[in-house]
């Protein structure tokens, strides 16, 4: 009778549909059984998928879009780990809460993606927001994770997405550590990356113990690396390590308080915008602090790390300046200082002015033009108009640097002899001592075109 019943159960088990991967004492669940792709199935391009000495091995295809084995289970919080080896020239990766729906670009898989990178580039473990924001978590600050990941041997990935915090370690070294809200729940997917030259077609990756765990995550979690910055994308948020890193909110997502107009004692009257925490200042035919004007800080600053998110409308124009003194410029436009410039420079014609692009986005405007400097002959990594972008602007003593979207693309010692010969030969000529002060305030320059701002933090250092 008992061996009868074991035969049962195995036929049921043969010819019944798939309802979920098996789980094992310990609270993991295989999503890979080793044998076939019960779970799973295809969205994006075709490149091809089999099942192969008890791992599953994508095999790369020319001319056909991103490829993903999916599964068909979502999944929000989690831990999940598998292995991987890839071809030392194929890039690849394994997304995760990714979603696919007829009204997103006609189903397109977009959302978090554990990057595979096998290049000298070295982003392994990085977070690349497929289908959206591209990179939310480069390696550019984070030179241990990048030795993490080993050409051409198996590599272990553990991926903690719990809440907002997700959290990636590869070979046990902490690569990425991010706090996001975009996406709560969704798939899992393994990528082929789309090729486009011959000699990549048929390359391979695999992977293998292909493992999750869903309840009871508090007491498996990982210690957070202090190596491993942490980057927070949920909007006018401060995480607990941000608060004991120093960091504050210079708006609060609400009010005008803490800030005033550059001509006045008062936050502007019109021509800004305070909705949906968002911070705007509105259009006006372009001309330069015409309407409601600019608006700086009511504190001054000296040595800072400054983070503004901005959102730009076509042919936009505007910028964030820093040691600002208002009381420079008494006359018509804007006030005088440094200036991260912000501008559509593909529709605004103060792109091809300057020299050298240095009237471009990201550049210190009219002295020297941005270039990415994380990784040099990238271009810059501007997301488009329409869409959240970062300023980020680090003050230590002269040195001073411009970050976009966790780029490096400016960097400069100000107070110095090659500053000054800069200066000469720019707009700012006028002004004695321009960019020399020993602290001021921080400007967000209205120059008649709608342009947004939120999550605005500072810390000084």
């Amino acid at each position: 009778m008992k061996g009868n019943i074991t035969y049962l159960i195995r036929l049921l088990l043969i010819i019944s549909p798939f309802t979920g991967f098996a789980q094992n004492e310990d609270g993991w669940q295989d999503l890979f059984n080793g044998k076939n792709l019960d779970g799973w199935h295809q969205l994006g391009g075709e490149a091809s998928y089999e099942v192969r000495n008890g791992t599953i091995v994508g095999i790369s295809k020319i001319n056909t879009p991103n490829s993903f084995l999916c599964t068909t289970k979502n999944y929000s919080d989690f831990i999940l780990e598998f292995e991987v080896w890839g071809d030392a020239a194929l890039n690849s990766g394994v997304q995760f809460r990714s979603l696919s729906s007829k009204d997103y670009q006609n189903g397109r898989v977009h959302g978090y993606q554990a990057e595979i990178d096998p290049s000298q580039r070295a982003y392994s473990g990085g977070i690349f927001d497929e289908g959206r924001r591209k990179w939310i978590y480069p390696l550019t600050e984070n030179p241990p994770g990048q030795k993490a990941y080993q050409v051409g041997q198996w590599n272990h990935y553990r991926i903690e997405a719990i809440g907002p915090e997700i959290r990636i370690w590869v070979n046990g070294l902490q690569t990425a550590n991010l706090v996001d809200d975009m996406t709560p729940s969704g798939f899992i997917a393994l990528q082929v990356h789309s090729i486009k030259k011959d000699e990549l077609e048929g390359r391979e990756i695999h992977w293998r113990k292909i493992r999750i765990k869903t309840g009871q995550l508090a007491q498996e979690r990982w210690p957070v690396s202090p190596y491993a910055p942490e980057v927070n994308l949920v909007p006018n948020t401060l995480t607990e390590h941000e608060k004991r890193m120093g960091w504050r909110l210079l708006w609060d997502g609400k009010t005008t308080n803490g800030w005033r107009s550059a001509r006045g004692p008062a936050f502007p009257e019109q021509g800004w915008e305070i909705k949906d925490g968002t911070l705007s200042v509105l259009a006006s035919g372009g001309a330069e602090s015409a309407n409601g004007g600019d608006i700086i800080t009511q504190q001054k600053f000296s040595d800072f790390e400054l983070k503004v998110e901005f959102k730009i409308t076509e042919g936009a124009n505007s910028g964030i300046k820093y040691f600002v003194d208002p009381g420079l410029n008494k006359g018509p436009g804007s006030s005088i200082g440094l200036e991260f410039q912000i501008l559509d420079d593909e529709n605004h014609p103060d792109a091809k002015l300057g020299v050298k692009g240095n009237r471009t986005m990201a550049s210190l405007y009219d002295l020297i033009p941005a270039s990415n400097l994380s990784e040099p002959g990238r271009g810059k990594d501007f997301l488009g108009i329409g869409t959240w972008n970062q300023a980020r602007i680090v003050v230590r003593g002269n040195h001073i640097e411009h970050w976009l979207n966790g780029f490096k693309m400016v960097e400069y010692e100000r107070n110095t002899p090659m500053f000054r010969a800069l200066v000469a030969y720019s707009k700012y000529s006028v002004w004695p001592k321009f960019g020399e002060l020993p602290q001021g305030h921080i400007l967000l320059q209205d120059h008649g075109d709608r342009v947004s701002f939120r999550s605005i933090k500072i810390r000084e250092l």
